[in-house]
């Protein structure tokens, strides 16, 4: 007889724990392809994630069919029925907005609410999926005469030390993982652009914006309709400035302009960040 799935919450797919192999995952991030290779990664049985508005090129479900593919029952949570980022508040008050067929031949139906839609998806079948290989998800541009570069990555998981000070361009949604200030980036970037995620439930796609701006980061939301969620070179050459901080406002940053102007301007402020400038001081022996 098959055992019964455990059931993980996880606020972000990058989180995902050893736990999440053949569980049955309720998962805070957007539903974008980059999200479902890591699903996949992690050898869950079946996953719901945050449709994140649906957005430019369907990307905010496109892991339905990316896993699909795969043989894993996917669902996705309106974006309006629960908080991006916080996979608590998916099970409390999420509402399944897309199912793959997979999930779909399970039970789990659009309008249903996220709750029950885990109890149908725990009747899938446990099975081993090998992920193919992730698209490149970093990119460095390095624009002539500016001593910042542009840091396009797909995740904002995906910042390195050296991106401090620099231009962060991430594919990710502007929101608070789990509401906590620490998680809204992980270096002291000079600049960082996020996806808004259709903003959403309490406003949380673009709750990163004020904590960054307390640590004297510039930062910038995209619209979930101009710009492919999951997909940073999409946010750099497509995205349109949805909300910003006062200090990206200070930079020049407009709502309804297009995001590469803002940041191509930036390239070339003599502006800095006094938080970035600190932590290069404090790391220095």
């Amino acid at each position: 007889m098959p055992s019964h799935p455990s059931t993980v919450l996880a606020h972000s797919v990058t989180k995902l724990g050893n736990n999440a192999a053949d569980a049955i995952v309720v998962c805070g991030s957007h539903g974008g392809v980059y999200s479902g290779y890591l699903v996949a990664k992690s050898e869950v049985r079946a996953v719901v994630l945050n449709d994140a508005g649906v957005g430019k090129d369907a990307a905010g479900i496109g892991a339905l069919s990316y896993l699909e593919c795969l043989g894993i029952p996917a669902a996705c949570a309106a974006h309006i029925s629960c908080r991006i980022g916080d996979a608590q508040d998916m099970m409390a008050r999420g509402v399944i907005s897309h199912a793959n067929g997979l999930a779909a031949a399970l039970g789990v139906i659009v309008g249903q609410n996220c709750s029950d839609a885990v109890k149908a998806l725990a009747s899938a079948r446990a099975r081993r999926v090998n992920a193919p290989p992730a698209v490149e998800a970093r990119h460095v541009l390095r624009l002539a005469n500016s001593s910042r570069r542009m840091v396009l990555i797909d995740s904002a998981s995906l910042v390195e030390p050296e991106d401090i000070g620099q231009i962060v361009v991430t594919g990710s949604h502007g929101g608070l993982i789990n509401g906590q200030p620490h998680m809204a980036l992980q270096v002291e970037a000079f600049v960082a652009v996020f996806n808004d995620a259709g903003v959403g439930m309490d406003g949380c796609g673009c709750t990163r914006l004020p904590v960054l701006d307390g640590r004297g980061i510039a930062a910038v939301t995209v619209a979930h309709t101009s710009a492919r969620i999951g997909d940073a070179l999409s946010s750099y050459h497509e995205g349109i400035i949805s909300a910003t901080n006062k200090a990206a406002l200070e930079l020049g940053a407009k709502v309804g302009s297009p995001a590469a102007a803002f940041l191509e301007a930036a390239a070339y402020s003599r502006s800095f960040s006094a938080a970035a400038f600190n932590s290069r001081n404090m790391s220095r022996p």
